[in-house]
């Protein structure tokens, strides 16, 4: 669990629709990070038309329709045919997608981690040090964009009532 990138999501009140952009763009980045452990081409499609959107090159139904798709290749993933044993770190890369393309960054991190940890082998996923650089990562990541974004800071405390 990465906790320094929860604490930063709730300053920036990630949750608030109006901060989807934030999420969105968030998740992007940090499956950038593990595209390389996706196998399935039509996850990489997905994963272009989420570039795509983010950059302000596609529309609303061809994110829903990635979204969708994405999911259904997730949920049906075999694992992978890798001798090395990778399978877990493809799986949970193209989970990552999808968390990714649904506007769940939380969720989108923490797949794509572990799949980052993983794709170094089964072992290193029992080892919370091994996540040490990848959460780092991202809690930095997300806290330059949530800056780069406007409208998703924390919402500044109201006046006391007299």
């Amino acid at each position: 669990m990465n906790h320094a990138l929860e604490r930063a999501a709730r300053a920036a009140n990630a949750d608030d629709p109006s901060c989807e952009p934030l999420r969105l763009a968030f998740g992007l980045a940090c499956v950038e990070r593990v595209k390389h452990l996706l196998e399935d081409p039509r996850a990489l499609d997905c994963l272009a038309v989420l570039r795509a959107y983010v950059a302000g090159d596609a529309g609303r139904s061809a994110l829903t329709a990635a979204s969708r798709d994405v999911a259904e290749i997730a949920n049906g993933h075999r694992g992978s045919n890798s001798i090395d044993g990778s399978s877990h770190a493809a799986v949970s890369a193209t989970y990552a997608v999808a968390n990714a393309l649904a506007g769940r960054a939380l969720e989108a991190a923490s797949y794509a981690a572990y799949a980052s940890v993983y794709a170094y082998g089964g072992y290193a996923v029992n080892d919370p040090s091994a996540f040490e650089s990848e959460f780092a990562w991202q809690a930095e990541r997300f806290r330059e964009l949530s800056r780069l974004r406007s409208g998703c800071e924390a919402p500044a405390p109201s006046p006391a009532a007299h």
